[in-house]
């Protein structure tokens, strides 16, 4: 059993890779299997298609995503602490798993997401936001805008991070965060 999660990951990291340098048109299923190191039948054993492949991705993905973030509302803490929890812990999965995050952006910009009719009113992160706008913690906003807008910011300063030429120490995030925060919170 082992062995088939081996193999399943070596063929999602080698996409991943493979797609950060040439994109999903670039590619194709003969280019994963060079690089994963698997046989053709391996990854066709998995995957119908490459359409499927990169779904499959994907959705694993966006679950290691959410489970970082379902760990992070979890914790005991206030909401504000729980706010720069779910910042922070996102944030270092970017920066950790750089490769996923250019694999999101790629993805919900292409028809593979477009054509999808994914359900994002819904999920803890939704959830946690309505539950700050009930309680008085955070303005009047629809939580899925805010859902959006504190994803795309995360996303943001991890790139910032990454590319632009500027580590961020612990201090910056936390300053970050706290502009973040202060302009949804309402203090």
């Amino acid at each position: 059993m082992e062995d088939i999660l081996d193999k399943k990951e070596a063929i999602f990291a080698s996409t991943l890779e493979l797609i950060k340098e040439h994109g999903f048109h670039g590619t194709p299923i003969s280019l994963v299997v060079k690089n994963a190191g698997v046989a053709a039948g391996t990854v066709y054993h998995y995957f119908k298609s490459k359409d499927e492949l990169i779904c499959e991705l994907y959705a694993y993905n966006r679950c290691r995503l959410l489970e970082i973030i379902d760990s992070a509302i979890a914790a005991d803490l206030t909401y504000e602490e729980k706010f720069f929890n779910i910042y922070s812990k996102v944030y270092y999965f970017y920066i950790q798993n750089t490769n996923v995050l250019i694999f999101f952006e790629q993805f919900v910009n292409s028809p593979y997401h477009m054509n999808k009719n994914y359900i994002h009113s819904e999920g803890h992160l939704f959830d946690f936001f309505k539950e700050g706008v009930e309680r008085g913690y955070v303005k009047e906003i629809d939580p899925e805008i805010l859902k959006v807008l504190t994803l795309g910011s995360v996303a943001t300063t991890a790139k910032l991070n990454k590319y632009g030429k500027k580590t961020l120490s612990n201090n910056e995030l936390m300053q970050i965060t706290k502009i973040f925060w202060d302009g949804i919170s309402k203090n």
